[in-house]
């Protein structure tokens, strides 16, 4: 790979514009925590992953660039960089894949099982209809918004389907009852070989493994992924049993006809988008193989 070098002036400047990108999608998550507020939709990725906003806002530029003049600058500590004799700072590739082989080989294996295989839309989003089958009001999960059906009409919508989550991660939240009733038994063990683009939190995912192979996976990637997962969020709790007209999500009625096309076809579009940023990943982790 041919070093890109870049002078204090270039990479300050992009530094600059990716924390002011960033700041817009952290600062009202940091505004609603500092006055105890809550989003049942978009603090869910700050929540439920483990990155934290400081962390989502750190510009890393990726393998092969140089940045000049960066040695007495904090960037040179973080980890994952090296400094060289002249003061620039870069990504310690070498070092890195040495440290996280065992998640670059995940990651990588994943990606490209996940993209030789044709995404699968007759889900309808029920993961989130298992999640509170059969649980009394109290333990809902999002007990502080109401269901737009009653509880015994959400267990009968799940009872009148066929639940296919081939996701491990929203697998493992279905209540006790709706665990045998989902055509699959997905467990970490099984996640390369079952993994689909059609599926939702497979697309969500995706800022995970970003973020998580950071700063190997420069910073335009991770905050595309971001941006893909809660767009991906919203049309999760859009078709899901809750009602969140208050917040100006209109619902999508995946017990209707209509409600079940219109879900399957932003499942496909998000799908598309999904597997463009896989391959973008993978093209990171193949050049730095």
């Amino acid at each position: 790979m041919q070093a890109v070098p870049l002078t204090i002036d270039a990479w300050r400047g992009l530094e600059e514009a990716y924390a002011a990108r960033a700041d817009a999608r952290v600062r009202p998550y940091l505004e609603r925590r500092r006055h105890g507020r809550s989003h049942p939709v978009e603090d869910f990725l700050f929540v439920y992953y483990a990155n934290s906003p400081g962390k989502l806002r750190r510009w890393h530029p990726g393998p092969g660039v140089v940045l000049e003049d960066a040695g007495r600058m904090r960037r040179a500590s973080w980890r994952g960089y090296v400094t060289g004799e002249d003061g620039s700072v870069c990504v310690d590739v070498t070092g890195f894949a040495r440290d996280r082989a065992g998640t670059i080989t995940f990651v990588t294996d994943l990606m490209r099982a996940t993209l030789q295989r044709p995404s699968h839309t007759g889900c309808f989003g029920l993961h989130e209809w298992a999640m509170i089958y059969r649980l009394a009001p109290q333990q809902i999960r999002h007990a502080a918004w109401p269901l737009r059906l009653a509880p015994s009409e959400v267990d009968t919508i799940v009872e009148s389907h066929e639940i296919r989550c081939t996701h491990i991660d929203a697998y493992r939240f279905f209540t006790p009852d709706a665990l045998t009733r989902n055509a699959f038994q997905p467990t970490r063990d099984t996640q390369i070989a079952m993994e689909q683009p059609g599926c939702l939190h497979a697309g969500m995912d995706l800022y995970k493994w970003a973020y998580s192979l950071t700063p190997l996976v420069p910073s335009d990637v991770v905050l595309d992924a971001f941006d893909l997962a809660m767009e991906i969020r919203v049309l999760d709790m859009r078709a899901s049993p809750y009602d969140l007209r208050e917040l100006g999500y209109d619902p999508i009625a995946i017990e209707t006809a209509a409600g079940k096309g219109a879900y399957a076809s932003a499942q496909r579009a998000f799908a598309k988008r999904a597997n463009e940023l896989r391959v973008r990943l993978l093209k990171v982790l193949d050049d730095c193989g």
